[in-house]
């Protein structure tokens, strides 16, 4: 699953400087999320958007035991580990490679990158948290080294406990990550143009 081809915008992987890997949320599509693109300051970037099989990334709730999102999980982790390697192939390093997602598709953003922590451009996670029925930081390992992580959510949220939020920060400031945590009350599931203005100070500067 997850295999569909990779949809690219922005610069062509083969002049860009930068690369930012777009992750949509269930139900979306990598149009959908390529159409945020046009809001962040990311002029000289190549755009790349995995499609999810069905449009979801992983069956349950992200909050449901790892193994209840299996095969599906280690799939779509796998395909951002794809769109990683192929900005790599292009002379991308990992300092230049940018990680953006909505919902599902933050909190796929996140637990990709704190299973590979490294020095990456930067994160930015819409309404988002680590995968699990609890944290285990035994599946994260690497170091950040100060990389910028910019989460956003409402309180509440229908789909991500403000308490997860709270926990992913911890364990990604653990990590090394600059993080910057933003809860919003009662914002609701969506992305605000507080949080792109913030995105775009801390992150596509």
């Amino acid at each position: 699953m997850h295999q569909e081809p990779l949809r690219t915008a922005g610069q062509p992987l083969a002049t860009a400087t930068k690369a930012l890997i777009l992750l949509h949320g269930r139900g979306g599509s990598p149009a959908d999320i390529l159409s945020l693109a046009r809001h962040v300051h990311v002029p000289e970037f190549a755009l790349l958007a995995p499609q999810a099989t069905q449009n979801t990334w992983y069956p349950n709730s992200f909050l449901a035991p790892p193994a209840q999102n299996e095969p599906w999980l280690s799939d779509a982790l796998a395909a951002v580990g794809r769109a990683v390697a192929e900005a790599e192939a292009a002379g991308i390093s990992k300092e230049n490679i940018y990680f953006l997602g909505f919902s599902q598709g933050a909190c796929l953003t996140l637990e990709y990158v704190a299973r590979h922590a490294t020095r990456y451009g930067g994160v930015v996670a819409f309404t988002g948290g680590l995968i699990g029925d609890h944290l285990d930081a035994a599946r994260y390992a690497g170091d950040f080294a100060g990389t910028p992580i910019f989460i956003g959510t409402s309180d509440p949220d229908f789909h991500v406990p403000v308490e997860r939020v709270r926990a992913s920060t911890k364990l990604l400031t653990g990590l090394g990550g600059a993080v910057t945590e933003r809860i919003y009350p009662h914002m609701g599931h969506t992305i605000s143009q507080e949080e792109i203005d913030v995105a775009n100070s801390l992150i596509f500067k």
